[in-house]
């Protein structure tokens, strides 16, 4: 199966450290995921970001709910850091964050490789259903940081 990749980047006027301040708190996800996915973070808050810290949640997908289970696998602050899926919804979900500051603007990319679940109806699943459901997450985060930060796209 070939692995989807989705990229957007969001340029944040602020400074790189105020940025990745934010993404630093597991908890912030709460404002970024959109209600209808009736997101929790089940680990005790707050969480201490740094290689192999896990992080369970709870969320709803297409009206089913699933415990879902990532591993911050990668943490470089204040420039990059990556979380992977363990246990969830998706065969594959590795989450790529890079932060970039360039004249006090921070340009801020977010890369996820995903794969659905569905064997040999993968395409068909993710063509009808996650591909979808993944671009209209991103865009309801790109719309919430734009109102946390003032971003200008």
């Amino acid at each position: 199966m070939k692995t989807h990749i989705l990229e957007t980047v969001t340029i944040i006027h602020k400074p790189l450290l105020e940025v990745f301040d934010f993404f630093s708190k597991a908890e912030n996800l709460n404002i970024l995921t959109p209600p209808e996915l009736h997101f929790k973070i089940i680990t005790p808050l707050p969480i201490k970001m740094e290689p192999t810290t896990i992080i369970d949640y709870r969320i709803k997908l297409n009206g089913i709910s699933f415990n879902w289970r990532t591993e911050i696998c990668n943490w470089e602050p204040p420039y990059r850091f990556v979380d992977q899926q363990l246990k969830g919804p998706y065969k594959k979900w590795h989450h790529t964050h890079s932060f970039i500051e360039k004249n006090g603007v921070t340009e801020m990319t977010d890369r996820i490789e995903f794969l659905s679940p569905g064997w040999i109806f993968e395409p068909i699943i993710n063509a009808l259903f996650i591909e979808k459901k993944v671009k209209k997450i991103f865009a309801y985060r790109e719309k919430k940081l734009k109102e946390i930060f003032e971003v200008t796209f």
